[in-house]
């Protein structure tokens, strides 16, 4: 009987393959990292975001691996450097230390095995010990195993921060391991966590009636992993393939974020198609179940997809996610580079619901404060010095007894983005049906935003070519790409009847 290889030996012999490849990296690496360092001289630095990551070159989706280790916080990225199209997955690769300053660390993992040459597919990560461990889907061709179709693997790569190597051992999970009834080739996204000192994975799968399913497996030495169940299938319709699964502990509860495949819209949910979830409940790792209380989209923006967690050193919950949606056009491609992320965001629980808060570290960066209080707008308003394509807005508005206000956003002669808010119906609807972006498809909106003493707050971040809102101290969010050419920067306040503002303005300038 084989002895079973322990943890300490997993990590032993992934310390000395790191160290082979720091001298001997893969051609497919080393063609990606020389084709970057090329044509990143050619990128115009001015018009990509400020303070939002995106990457060198190329296009980039789902963030991955968002962890802390080494005394940073790591945040890789689905990447395809040669084109400004999806194309085989890479994992880009960064560093921060505020989750705003950003720096470029070289490509971590390129599709080079047999089971991830279709691409390194999305996945988590984690310190283990003083390494760092990342799990990621291999999308695999269907000639390898002589199948009638391509399947998805789970890997393990481990790296020390700055070189990444996969182990001998992959896959970890083959497709034989999957019990039956389960899709080969919906089969992805693991996300990876350690408690009481077992590792488990949370993995998004496809039931063979194409609902949508997350499976719970269960390791002590990354290498060996045991199926402990279904830990949640789609038995309430909520679209059908459920990608990018993360759960964590948050206020003495789990929660569990997935983004679905093909939405059915309901009033104001759902519109993107693929739409993004939380869910708050309870994990039992005996059983393997996951129970849920409640359920609601994450952001209500036209732009929002595959997000991910980690806890910060001080105790927060900080979520990243990709800032696109699927079957839409990016016109940024035209600049050489296509997606970037979200301002990170600090996860809070308030009275059964999920509250997202810019996380703190924005506010270092602050400059040129703008105050103006107690502005009366009726009719149309321009204020001096509250312009800008790199700003935060804060704004209080007292609605009296009009019926709605508006703000105009990236505001040109013949441009702009609109925030209108309907008092009776209490939404907040976001329209860049204007801006001349040159987005093909959705465009507009909605959003319950509840009012309070009559007044309701917002909070705005705009960044190149981006718009983020902030509604209520975190109740609502709306995050959306907007491609208006640079040089629109207005914004204009209006309202038909009388409503009273006090409007705070930063710029957010060489970060």
């Amino acid at each position: 009987m084989q002895t079973r290889i322990t943890l300490e030996q997993v990590l032993e012999n992934a310390k000395k393959d790191i160290r082979r490849k720091k001298d001997n990296p893969s051609e497919s690496l080393k063609t990606a990292l020389t084709y970057i360092n090329n044509e990143k001289a050619n990128i115009n630095e001015c018009c990509k975001p400020t303070y939002h990551l995106t990457g060198e070159v190329g296009w980039i989706n789902d963030p991955n691996g968002f962890s802390y280790y080494n005394d940073e916080y790591h945040l890789f990225y689905q990447y395809h450097p040669y084109d400004t199209k999806w194309g085989p997955m890479h994992w880009g690769h960064a560093v921060t230390k505020d989750f705003i300053k950003w720096k470029q660390w070289p490509v971590a993992i390129a599709p080079d095995k047999f089971y991830d040459q279709e691409g390194c597919f999305s996945g988590t990560g984690l310190q283990v010990e003083d390494l760092h461990v990342l799990m990621y889907t291999g999308n695999t061709n269907k000639e390898s195993e002589g199948l009638s179709t391509t399947y998805q693997v789970q890997c393990i790569a481990v790296g020390d921060g700055n070189t990444y190597s996969k182990l001998e051992s992959n896959p970890v999970i083959r497709i034989n391991e999957l019990p039956s009834q389960c899709s080969i080739s919906d089969f992805r996204d693991p996300k990876i966590w350690k408690k009481d000192n077992l590792f488990y994975a949370a993995i998004a799968n496809k039931y063979t009636d194409g609902r949508g399913q997350i499976l719970l497996y269960r390791s002590d030495n990354l290498l060996n992993w045991d199926y402990r169940g279904v830990l949640l299938r789609n038995e309430m319709q909520i679209g059908d393939m459920w990608e990018c699964p993360d759960i964590f502990e948050l206020d003495g509860k789990d929660i569990l974020l997935i983004s679905p495949q093909d939405m059915i819209k309901e009033e104001y949910r759902f519109h993107n198609n693929d739409g993004t979830i939380y869910m708050i409940g309870n994990l039992d790792y005996k059983q393997g179940k996951y129970d849920y209380n409640s359920y609601d989209e994450i952001d209500y923006g036209l732009d929002f997809y595959a997000p991910q967690t980690l806890e910060t050193l001080d105790g927060r919950r900080i979520m990243i996610a990709w800032m696109q949606a699927w079957k839409r056009n990016i016109p940024s491609d035209k600049l050489g580079w296509t997606g970037a992320m979200i301002l990170p965001r600090e996860l809070k629980i308030k009275e059964g619901k999920l509250i997202q808060l810019p996380v703190k570290e924005i506010e270092q960066y602050r400059k040129n404060e703008m105050v103006y209080k107690q502005v009366k707008v009726q009719g149309k308003v321009e204020l001096d010095e509250i312009k800008g394509r790199q700003v935060e807005l804060q704004i209080e508005v007292d609605v009296k007894s009009a019926a709605s206000f508006e703000i105009q956003l990236m505001k040109g002669e013949q441009t702009s983005t609109k925030a209108i808010y309907d008092v009776a119906r209490q939404i907040l609807i976001f329209d860049r049906t204007e801006s001349q972006s040159g987005i093909n498809g959705l465009n507009i909106r909605a959003m319950p935003v509840k009012l309070y003493d009559n007044k309701v707050t917002l909070r705005i971040f705009i960044d190149t070519f981006s718009i983020e809102i902030f509604a209520n101290d975190g109740e609502g969010t709306m995050s959306s790409t907007v491609y208006t050419e640079i040089g629109k920067d207005n914004i204009l306040f209006i309202s038909n009847d009388l409503v009273v503002m006090d409007i705070i303005k930063w710029d957010l300038l060489s970060i």
